[in-house]
């Protein structure tokens, strides 16, 4: 299967540093890959950079077989961002009539999916931190798109929306869309097809949550990615 994305000596400079250090990888369609480590690892960094919208990246780096930012990509592309990326002064309706506007795609389907129907003509401030969460996701799926990238989906969300929130993305992933899902809970690895381990803006490792387990001989994946690094320092001593 070819790559939806993959990536070569990708370096990204930010503040004066780089915060990405000539990484490589890549992710498929039709798999949840999961994209983990602490805050400040670089994962943002690296979603930004696929999505077209980070400055000062070097290397290679190709998204749904086009440049990073162009047009085509832009058409294919879903892009949650952490924080909320939708107007408060809008409806939940409104809004994704805006998106859907711009991006093409339909509306009704898209908030059931993401159970906000109930919720379609209140307005988006009045609405809980989860609820806006999915407006968001929701603006990010109204085009259908074949790449979805998802910048910490879940944080501060309560373990019954987190436990949905992973079923729907493993559901996009079956119709055929590529996922890249970043957290910093490695607990939630459990829910992806593979994973991309980053830390101070290496990659780690790249392999799936089997592999993860039985390289560490844990299945505590908080533990297996402190024996992985551990590992990884022994190695480079």
């Amino acid at each position: 299967m070819s790559a939806a994305v993959e990536f070569d000596g990708l370096t990204v400079e930010r503040g004066g540093r780089d915060v990405l250090l000539g990484v490589a990888g890549a992710f498929t369609a039709g798999r949840v890959t999961g994209l983990f480590g602490p805050s400040g690892s670089g994962k943002s960094t690296l979603i930004r950079a696929i999505a077209g919208v980070q400055a000062r990246v070097r290397g290679s780096l190709t998204v749904l077989g086009e440049r990073p930012g162009s047009a085509a990509v832009r058409r294919r592309l879903g892009y949650m961002t952490q924080s909320p990326s939708v107007y408060d002064d809008l409806t939940v309706a409104e809004n994704l009539r805006y998106f859907a506007s711009i991006r093409g795609g339909g509306v009704g389907e898209v908030m059931e999916r993401v159970g906000l129907a109930s919720q379609a003509h209140q307005l988006v401030r009045s609405l809980s931190g989860g609820q806006r969460a999915r407006v968001s996701l929701a603006a990010a799926l109204v085009a259908k798109p074949r790449l979805l990238l998802l910048d910490e989906p879940t944080v501060g969300l309560d373990p019954l929306l987190r436990r949905d929130l992973w079923r729907l993305f493993g559901e996009l992933a079956g119709e055929g869309a590529a996922l890249l899902v970043s957290s910093h809970v490695l607990d939630e690895a459990r829910h992806c097809d593979e994973l991309i381990l980053l830390r101070d803006g290496r990659i780690v490792a790249e392999l799936t949550p089997a592999e993860l387990m039985a390289r560490t001989g844990t299945d505590d994946m908080d533990e297996a990615f402190m024996r992985l690094i551990e590992a990884a320092g022994e190695l480079a001593r």
